[in-house]
């Protein structure tokens, strides 16, 4: 079965090493979405990337990262979205989010 929904996909790019209460802070934001009971989220480690400042984070064997750049989907509803900025406001120093709006097709048996 095929279900066609609006919604918005919530992009948090940090670093890995950034933390929230001496929790890496992906882990920390993941746990709140959960506890807000979000309709799920995703870590995606980059492998390449720069910020703001222009610092080079890679993975590369020769230059290796102690920083590698992380990216967390959550994909919801706009009005739970918009519910969870004010969460992130507390918890990023540095970073960058996005907010986008989406079409979703929901495959169930």
């Amino acid at each position: 079965m095929k279900m066609p929904l609006d919604a918005k996909v919530l992009k948090i790019f940090i670093g890995e090493q950034e933390k929230w209460k001496g929790k890496p802070l992906y882990e920390a934001i993941v746990d709140v979405a959960r506890e807000k009971k979000m309709a799920g989220a995703t870590v995606l480690k980059g492998c390449l990337g720069f910020g703001a400042n222009s610092h080079m984070h890679t993975s590369k064997i020769l230059s290796l990262s102690e920083d590698l750049p992380m990216i967390i989907e959550i994909v919801d509803g706009a009005e739970k979205i918009e519910h969870f900025l004010p969460l992130l406001d507390e918890m990023i120093k540095d970073g960058l989010v996005t907010v986008e709006p989406i079409n979703v097709v929901i495959y169930k048996a």
